[in-house]
């Protein structure tokens, strides 16, 4: 189950009270209406260094138990920087360190159609930079005492051309996995070629929703979601789905997966510079 609306300001208005965080943001499949009664509550926590972690778990023991805990700043890794998994009122919540200026150069960096996709720990395709402001636009803020959260986002109304076109560029690659996979059905590397076509349905999925003009902020579901876009090609998600469980090690099948995903880079190509005019 999740937090009230109401239990979600109380503890937003806690969590700004500790030195370092700017705002509290409400992210996720809650933010965004499409969660379950089982899906985590992801709060974003804004801040600007130090923070004071110190704090920080006098507070998640207040409201989570005794044996709540909270990381360190950059104890979870390069682009999740930490947190702490908690335990709110019997239901999961998640709090999530987000370092607001980097938030703001990251936000720079899509204006200007730069990115990238960065190693993370639990993130297989990676983390997009792009994800950052991705997560302010679509999220809701809880508290923002000094307003900084709100300034930042309404840049963001508008997806960033610049960014969806270096997003369809990028179809380059999806190609590129393709060609990469075909060399590996003779050995039957059924591994490397379901890792090739696992980053080429990533790509595709980011240049969709970037020539649609929204955000994709997370591998989870990325697939469904690009289906769900309008112009996006027809049955995308079924027919990737077919790709995946296509293959095996008998080359014949990884053969066949192949050759649907190929279909499925230049039916996507096409559909992106359609959505792009």
């Amino acid at each position: 189950m999740g937090l009230t609306d109401a239990r979600l300001g109380e503890l937003a208005e806690h969590l700004v009270t500790v030195p370092g965080v700017v705002g509290v943001l409400l992210g996720g499949s809650r933010a965004r209406g499409t969660h379950t009664p089982d899906s985590d509550t992801d709060l974003g926590l804004y801040y600007r260094g130090p923070l004071d972690t110190g704090r920080l778990g006098e507070l998640a023991a207040e409201v989570a138990g005794p044996g709540a805990r909270v990381t360190a700043t950059g104890e979870w890794g390069p682009w999740v920087d930490g947190g702490g998994w908690l335990t709110v009122d019997g239901g999961p919540v998640d709090w999530i360190y987000r370092d607001v200026d980097r938030v703001r150069a990251c936000w720079a960096d899509a204006e200007r159609g730069r990115y990238a996709f960065h190693v993370q720990a639990g993130h297989p395709l990676g983390v997009t930079d792009f994800s950052y402001p991705g997560e302010l636009a679509s999220g809701r803020i809880l508290a923002d005492p000094s307003g900084e959260l709100a300034d930042l986002r309404a840049g963001m109304r508008v997806y960033p051309r610049p960014l969806a076109e270096a997003l369809v560029a990028g179809l380059w690659e999806a190609d590129f996995l393709v060609g990469l996979a075909r060399k590996a059905v003779s050995r039957g590397d059924s591994a490397y070629v379901a890792g090739c076509l696992f980053r080429m349905a990533g790509v595709l999925a980011h240049a969709l929703h970037g020539a649609a003009g929204h955000w994709l902020i997370n591998e989870k579901g990325a697939v469904a979601a690009a289906a769900a876009l309008p112009g996006a090609p027809a049955r995308f998600k079924t027919r990737m789905d077919a790709v995946f469980a296509t293959v095996d090690g008998d080359p014949v099948r990884l053969a066949a997966a192949i050759d649907l995903a190929a279909d499925l880079v230049l039916e996507t190509t096409d559909a992106c510079a359609t959505m792009l005019r």
